[in-house]
């Protein structure tokens, strides 16, 4: 039985940045350290090696910055919690080496102001808050149709801080290093912003939108902790019958078929659960010209869509967009009931109000609890691991798996068991010109909309080309 939050909490309340250098310093001086004692059992393993190409664009960038004569925003993949830390590497010391190497000169501090989800202090805790805004972060509330506090503050820092500001157009993590998820129209919004935000107050700057791909590799592959972590993940889930038949097969297609066997085993258990308790019908799916593993995507795919719809009719919400969309929606429907901004003051509610208040909180938490296991599987594809049979995406599928897992049997995920040790390869795209698309498509709204389109599609093909180079 899932935990659940059991009583009304206070509104989520906005946390303006206040940016910090000497915070910003010390952070910078025990990053090394902090990124290595992430490989402590309960916490995401950690980061031993992180590396940069195409650096030295950066560096040139922010000399121009300095100079007054550009403004940019930073859009960088996000395919793991660790971002933040490998963005503040690169920027920190990496970025500075460059260009006292290629002899650039940068002012202290080369940073940026960037954009977090609000949510993460509800699990992190309020210290996270803290530490985010003495470093330049802008919290955002991913759900809400307008969140107009992080949108107003971040406009105005893009265009009127002392250094840039990094977004992540994805929008939150999928946890696949090698595949790039749909991106939120937010970026290149901001970015057609900016330019006319610079255009009324008569300055000059060029505005570009720089992409920055991030992607994670396991130091030495580490086949058996994805072996003993499958192996637990069977027996957790109560999986028993017949071995794989191992004959001939090497150890990525043995596992692939284990994890093949593991997911139908899965599905099967959660059709059967949401077929017994909320009454959904679940008909056979056509296999005809399709392969078996594309048949358990179309499973799963229908099994998210069951516990999504479960949810929405819950909290009255239309089902609309793809998967991220509604989960997005459906996260800041169930704060709604959670955190409340109607009510001023929680302990002054009579027994009666408090105890009601109290009761569809613990229920919108658990209701949310069967958006989030669809959450985690919103990149999970029928080909990833087939197109590169690697270790590093062997870990990706089984960890996804694991959180799974864990989000039924806790609620409050736990920390991911630790592989290995990891290393990052940063890659910095070519600046994108927002200014030049801007003049093509001014005073016209739907040359706006479609040159906002364009520009996110275009940022979408330069990550994935960044991540397959």
């Amino acid at each position: 039985m899932p935990k659940s939050i059991n009583s009304t909490q206070p509104p989520l309340k906005f946390i303006p940045p206040r940016f910090n250098p000497l915070i910003l310093k010390v952070m910078s001086l025990f990053l090394p350290f902090i990124l290595r004692v992430r490989t402590r059992p309960w916490l995401p393993a950690g980061i031993v090696k992180i590396e940069a190409q195409n650096a030295e664009v950066l560096a040139k960038l922010y000399h121009e910055f300095q100079g007054g004569k550009i403004r940019f925003l930073i859009a960088f993949r996000h395919p793991e919690v660790e971002d933040p830390l490998s963005m503040l590497y690169l920027l920190s010391r990496i970025v500075p080496q460059v260009a006292r190497e290629k002899g650039i000169s940068l002012q202290y501090p080369v940073h940026s102001h960037f954009m977090y989800e609000r949510g993460m202090t509800l699990w992190a805790g309020n210290w996270l808050g803290w530490l985010f805004s003495r470093c330049g972060g802008v919290p955002v509330r991913r759900g809400r149709k307008v969140d107009r506090n992080a949108i107003q503050m971040a406009r105005n820092l893009f265009v009127n801080a002392k250094i840039p500001i990094a977004i992540a157009p994805e929008g939150g993590t999928n946890g696949h290093s090698g595949m790039v998820s749909p991106l939120e129209p937010g970026v290149a919004q901001m970015g057609f912003w900016c330019v006319e935000d610079l255009q009324k107050a008569n300055r000059t700057e060029t505005v570009f939108i720089i992409p920055v791909a991030i992607k994670y590799s396991y130091v030495i592959p580490p086949w058996q902790k994805i072996d003993w972590l499958l192996s637990k993940l069977e027996a957790d889930s109560g999986l028993v019958g017949a071995e794989i038949n191992q004959s001939g097969k090497n150890k990525e297609e043995i596992l692939y078929q284990r994890i093949l066997r593991l997911a139908e085993y899965l599905i099967t258990e959660m059709e059967e659960f949401y077929r017994r308790f909320y009454h959904q019908e679940f008909t056979e799916v056509i296999s005809q010209d399709i392969s078996a593993n594309e048949l358990l995507i179309n499973r799963l795919h229908r099994l998210m869509d069951t516990a999504l719809t479960i949810t929405e009719k819950y909290f009255n919400v239309q089902p609309q967009g793809n998967f991220i969309d509604r989960c997005r929606r459906l996260e800041e429907a169930g704060w709604n009931y959670i955190y409340r901004d109607d009510i001023k003051d929680i302990h002054s509610l009579p027994p009666l109000k408090r105890g009601l208040a109290d009761w569809v909180a613990e229920e919108a938490d658990l209701r949310m609890q069967h958006m989030r296991i669809a959450e985690s599987f919103v990149a999970v594809t029928a080909n990833y691991i087939q197109e590169k049979p690697t270790a590093d995406r062997f870990a990706e599928t089984v960890l996804l798996m694991f959180d799974m897992l864990s989000r039924i049997k806790d609620s409050t995920l736990p920390g991911r068991p630790r592989l290995g040790l990891k290393q990052a390869m940063i890659t910095v795209g070519e600046p994108i010109s927002v200014t030049e698309r801007w003049q093509v498509c001014q005073g016209n709204k739907q040359a706006f909309r479609q040159g906002v389109s364009d520009l996110t599609q275009d940022l979408f093909v330069a990550l994935e080309r960044l991540i397959k180079d």
